[in-house]
């Protein structure tokens, strides 16, 4: 009977430490990964919206999106240049118009008309003003000149706003198309042929000609 237990806690010891055994290379050998996430390519395009609305925003900065630095001078010399052509005209309607009322009125209290920017130069003030109560075709000539010169100063006052608009509008087509070159493709796989081909035509004939083929 002891020999039987002997064998028996032997077994039990030899069973046990299999177990260990066994148990201790599942753990050596499990391993914790950690899934890897790939991050999304992100490709850049240049927007012709972009340009377009930056431009509209503010004039010559869809030209800067665009990469197109040296238009911008030329940009802000052409606006400068209808803004002073649209000061100089206003000022002038503004002078011209308040002479020709005043002249009209004949007010005393309002004589713009005898200012030395407005009456010719070639007379003195008591001169001009001799002229005008004496001489009938001259006040009718000074009268036409001023309505003439108000006309004059006021079409040119128009047409700056004119001026004004289009340059605007032209910085907009100028960044919209830029942007739109951005993504042209001008590779050298675009060409052009000159074949000769052949039609059939009515009765069996054929008629012989030339094609142009585009290959892009």
């Amino acid at each position: 009977m002891v020999a039987i237990f002997f064998v028996t806690m032997l077994g039990y010891s030899h069973e046990t430490s299999a177990q260990n055994n066994e148990f201790n290379i599942v753990s050596a050998d499990t391993v914790v990964s950690t899934p890897v996430v790939s991050k999304p390519l992100v490709v850049k395009t240049h927007s012709p919206h972009k340009a377009t609305f930056y431009s509209a925003i503010l004039p010559g900065l869809g030209q800067a999106y665009n990469k197109k630095y040296w238009k911008i001078p030329i940009l802000y010399a052409g606006i400068g240049g209808v803004i002073y052509g649209l000061d100089f005209n206003s000022s002038n309607y503004k002078k011209y118009r308040r002479a020709y009322r005043d002249y009209l009125l004949q007010d005393p209290g309002n004589q713009s008309y005898l200012n030395d920017n407005v009456r010719p130069r070639s007379t003195s003030l008591e001169e001009f003003k001799e002229l005008l109560e004496t001489d009938s075709s001259y006040a009718d000539w000074f009268e036409s000149a001023l309505e003439n010169k108000r006309d004059y100063y006021k079409k040119y006052r128009d047409l700056s706003y004119v001026g004004l608009a289009l340059v605007y509008v032209l910085n907009l087509v100028d960044a919209s198309v830029d942007a739109h070159f951005k993504t042209f493709d001008v590779s050298n796989d675009l060409s052009m042929h000159i074949e000769p081909t052949t039609t059939p035509m009515y009765g069996g004939y054929n008629s012989i000609g030339m094609q142009i083929r585009f290959t892009f």
